[in-house]
């Protein structure tokens, strides 16, 4: 990849990260880049949107993959195995936070969008995002949550999307903190995460 494009998309994932989607500015992205013409973003990525595209081009077959491959032995639990389920979400995820800053900030990135409609995204955006591959694993979660409503299955999905995506993307900002809070060992932070996902999925409708 061309060292100034891989720069600027370094500096993107970092901005995007930090400042939104949405809020980001192209000309803070150029000059974390070391670039000082204005129009570098535009001539690397085309647009905003083709930013966004390569941002989360990064990482998307990667999830895809592990999450593919964790799907598959979920499938081969019980039907009422959720936890085997919600595992083939947030165990790829740790695992690309583990990787360091560039995946934590991704996952941020990720969080942010997915509590947008795709239907009222930018397509190519839409068509990246849907790439990471979480739509099945959703599917089986879905399937293997208790009886409830579609209105307060579909809130607690979403609820559960972000509170997972959010929680990974957190701890390893943490990390790189010299006061940050004490953090689990992960895979206790693993196995921690997906029970207390359980519980959420799980928890009575009514109180």
């Amino acid at each position: 990849m061309n060292d100034t494009r891989q720069r600027l998309l370094d500096a993107a994932t970092r901005v995007l990260a930090e400042q939104g989607v949405e809020n980001a500015s192209l000309l803070e992205i150029a000059r974390r880049a070391d670039q000082r013409n204005r129009g570098a973003v535009h001539y690397h990525f085309g647009s905003r949107e083709g930013l966004v595209v390569a941002v989360l081009e990064q990482y998307a077959d990667y999830l895809a993959q592990r999450e593919g491959e964790m799907l598959n032995a979920a499938r081969e639990r019980p039907d009422d195995d959720l936890a085997s389920a919600i595992a083939a979400i947030v165990r790829p995820c740790v695992q690309l936070a583990e990787e360091g800053w560039r995946g934590a900030c991704y996952l941020q990135v990720v969080a942010e969008l997915v509590e947008v409609p795709l239907a009222s995204m930018d397509p190519e955006v839409a068509a990246m995002l849907t790439k990471t591959g979480g739509e099945p694993v959703f599917a089986l979660i879905h399937e293997r949550m208790p009886p409830m409503s579609d209105d307060l299955r579909v809130e607690r999905v979403s609820l559960l999307t972000l509170f997972v995506l959010r929680s990974i993307a957190d701890r390893a900002r943490a990390a790189d903190r010299a006061n940050g809070r004490p953090q689990l060992d992960t895979e206790t932070f693993t196995g921690n995460l997906i029970a207390m996902s359980t519980a959420m999925l799980t928890a009575p409708t009514e109180v």
